[in-house]
């Protein structure tokens, strides 16, 4: 790594809640914008382009955080699905349980903090905007996320 060059937030902050959340018996659940991951999904998991992932080790398989995607194989009614999805595609995670988390901001640099102001291991996925909507981009507030179930 070149000197003054720091590496992204994003996968280091989603490595820690996800354990954070794991140790205190939470089930963690991303949310990931579907426009920017390529999912072998079928529509219907889709909603307002975001996806819903449960990612606990009781619902994956070989689950893998790495600095640069999140790879897991999960059932999708009933069908074993392979799953790559891209770091910077993760909007959120957040706990079944009880909506603690943390929603990253869209702009992820390498220098960049990934944490919008306010975003911190309280704070609750907001509710969410419509596909027109972008009252959430340019204005340094974090993206909107709404929980699908």
């Amino acid at each position: 790594m070149s000197e003054g060059a720091a590496s992204a937030q994003r996968p280091y902050l989603l490595r820690a809640m996800h354990e954070w959340m794991t140790d205190n018996a939470l089930t963690p659940h991303i949310v990931v914008d579907a426009t920017l991951a390529d999912l072998n999904l079928s529509p219907e998991h889709i909603r307002d382009n975001k996806v819903v992932l449960n990612v606990s080790y009781a619902a994956t398989r070989g689950l893998v955080i790495g600095n640069e995607a999140v790879s897991f194989e999960a059932r999708f009614n009933g069908v074993p699905t392979a799953l790559h999805v891209a770091v910077d595609a993760v909007l959120g995670i957040y706990a079944r349980e009880n909506g603690q988390g943390m929603v990253f901001s869209e702009q992820s640099g390498p220098s960049g903090d990934d944490s919008g102001p306010g975003d911190g291991p309280g704070t609750r996925p907001r509710p969410g905007n419509g596909p027109g909507d972008d009252s959430g981009a340019g204005g340094g507030k974090p993206p909107k996320l709404r929980v699908v179930k």
